[in-house]
């Protein structure tokens, strides 16, 4: 049974495909998350799941977005609210979402905070966003999108001491987890017609907009670019020293996973450096052996069968 031994029979099939969700789409994630004790697994797998439902409803939802993540919110304050959530994916995954708000004490006005966030990437919403021009205005997108992730996490992990203190740095290692996943994904997301980086950062090097698609459809990286990513990668891995030492605030179990997530997330960084800065034509990866050598301290509790799904990733 393992990590959902302690889970109600009932909820088990919902606390599965959040499982499954994180598996198949957060391979660093999931990875640092099988290093957490058992118990830990499955309110992470909730959150995961949930947050890949709405960025799929954003980024993959073949008509229009914005109805379909109206109805999801209401289902989730239905839920929320005691209300039945529904046999289908959406209602599994609200389940899990649900068992671990009430599980955990996790304030609902994070998933307020989340879906305004989640709003501004969808067309026809009054929120709407494509770009960012400061790095001030790019924060009120991420406070949603990913500082509110680590807030949620606290509880599940758990705080040696006040939880008040390491809420600053958790709410950093979630924007510094989303400013390297924006320094990596710039090229797909320039096909999205969206520009996370600020513009005015971009701008102080000398590159626009026609730069951008220029460098995208030549498969070349101006110097301009390399020094603007550069600038870039600094600020961000300032937001990751601000983050680093919220981890030994942490439950002493759930220490060794949660370095594992920082360090190979900065490794990404690297990736991007060793590249060329080639983000425009290339998605920066750590290699399976990087991953394995950072996670290795805590691999031998988990044993060869996450050695052999890890193969498969």
């Amino acid at each position: 049974m393992g990590e959902l031994a302690t889970i109600d029979p009932e909820l088990r099939d919902a606390y599965r495909l959040c499982r499954d969700l994180n598996r198949r789409h957060g391979k660093t994630y999931f990875l640092a998350t099988r290093l957490f004790p058992n118990a830990k697994r499955p309110g992470v797998h909730a959150l995961y799941g949930f947050a890949r439902m709405v960025d799929d409803i954003v980024d993959v939802e073949p008509h229009e977005p914005a109805p379909v993540l109206d109805r999801l919110e209401e289902r989730l304050v239905a839920a929320l609210n005691g209300s039945p959530t529904g046999d289908d994916d959406y209602g599994l995954v609200l389940r899990a979402l649900v068992d671990t708000t009430e599980r955990y004490g996790i304030p609902h006005e994070y998933y307020r905070a989340f879906l305004h966030s989640m709003r501004m990437d969808v067309p026809g919403t009054p929120m709407f966003r494509s770009r960012y021009r400061t790095m001030d205005e790019l924060s009120e997108y991420m406070y949603g999108s990913a500082a509110v992730i680590g807030l949620q996490m606290l509880p599940i992990l758990g705080v040696e001491g006040q939880r008040e203190r390491a809420e600053v740095p958790a709410a950093a290692l979630g924007e510094a987890f989303q400013l390297t996943n924006f320094i990596r994904d710039m090229g797909e997301d320039l096909d999205r017609d969206r520009i996370y980086l600020p513009t005015d950062e971009l701008a102080a090097f000398g590159v626009d907009e026609e730069l951008l698609h220029h460098c995208r459809a030549t498969g070349r990286t101006d110097i301009r670019l390399r020094r603007a990513l550069a600038h870039l990668i600094a600020h961000t891995r300032s937001v990751y020293r601000t983050a680093e030492p919220g981890i030994d605030l942490l439950d002493p179990a759930v220490r060794p996973a949660m370095r594992t997530a920082f360090v190979l997330y900065g490794d990404i960084l690297g990736a991007v450096e060793e590249s060329g800065y080639r983000v425009l034509h290339r998605r920066a990866r750590v290699s399976r052996r990087r991953r394995f050598s950072v996670a290795a301290p805590g691999l031998a509790s988990v044993g060869w069968t996450f050695l052999r799904e890890q193969s498969r990733l």
